[in-house]
């Protein structure tokens, strides 16, 4: 009988245990079957657990499970691996090979902690279906003036296709809603396995420092409702920005996420004239008696 393998939980995008976006790390899943990894991404109940299921010459393979079905990539568990093997080996470049493709990530130690920078594949954007736009915009009571005219909507790929809408007024993104069995029907009618990802660009702190963004990302799934930091989600919208002109590469984008849900963080984007894209952040354990 298979034995149950150590689950590890850590909190990525954050110095915080409380903070940032909590991922499931199972470091040797090489016994478990589809199913019993499906099981304990249910009973972890975080948006994604990460599965190490073995080693393809130096590269780790590794899966992702949200609680309800299996996802092609996902950022923060990502990270989330890459700082726990850092941790009970050495930190340095590490390749996983993930049901996208390959990704380069490198852990570095610093002063506060360990940081992962993932390397996404290579990018894409395609228009929306102005029917689904109208749709999406339906379910989050918003009309289609709350749209940035510089910053257009559009379907931004880096592993998984997002969806990017951005708005300028702060007030209309605190406060838009939605009903999260009808933003999952129809995300799994679209077939958008990730996060529809809404973004509101903040003032820069200085003209030489990076663009700002703060991010809300719908991702319905079990008691989740918005994702509290999306490292798939951030490399689409490097993709999307580098694509519309929005940015010149070389460029970094900081995107702040979670303080809607209460799990604030932080994720760096730097995007390069060509290729994927990186995010980096910090991962930290999350003890026991931290939900």
């Amino acid at each position: 009988m298979t034995s149950t393998p150590e689950i590890l939980r850590y909190a990525a995008f954050t110095d915080r245990p409380d903070g940032g976006n909590p991922a499931g790390v199972v470091l040797d899943a090489s016994d478990l079957s589809d199913a019993q990894m499906q099981r304990i991404a249910a009973e972890v109940d975080f948006a994604e657990t990460a599965f190490v299921t073995g080693r393809d010459g130096d590269a780790y393979r590794l899966r992702y499970f949200s609680p309800i079905a299996e996802v092609p990539f996902c950022g923060h568990a990502t990270v989330a691996t890459a700082v726990a093997l850092a941790e009970r080996s050495a930190t340095g470049a590490l390749r996983f090979a993930t049901p996208v493709g390959p990704i380069e990530i490198v852990t570095l130690q610093g002063a506060g902690g360990i940081t992962a920078a993932f390397t996404s594949v290579g990018t894409d954007l395609a228009e929306f279906e102005a029917s689904t736009l109208e749709r999406v915009l339906d379910l989050l009571g918003l009309d289609a003036a709350a749209l940035s005219r510089s910053l257009p909507p559009r379907l931004a790929f880096a592993g998984n296709w997002h969806p990017v809408l951005v708005i300028d007024e702060a007030g209309a993104f605190d406060g838009f809603a939605f009903d999260p069995a009808a933003v999952r029907a129809l995300m799994d009618e679209q077939g958008w396995p990730a996060t529809i990802t809404v973004l509101h660009p903040l003032a820069q702190a200085d003209a030489a420092g990076p663009l700002r963004f703060e991010a809300r990302n719908l991702f319905p799934v079990g008691r989740i409702t918005e994702d509290p930091a999306t490292g798939s989600a951030a490399a689409s919208v490097g993709g999307y920005l580098r694509a519309i002109g929005a940015v010149a590469p070389p460029a970094r984008v900081v995107i702040e996420q979670g303080r809607h849900v209460g799990r604030p963080g932080e994720l760096v984007v730097d995007i390069p004239p060509t290729g994927g894209i990186t995010v980096s952040g910090r991962a930290v354990p999350i003890p026991d008696a931290v939900g």
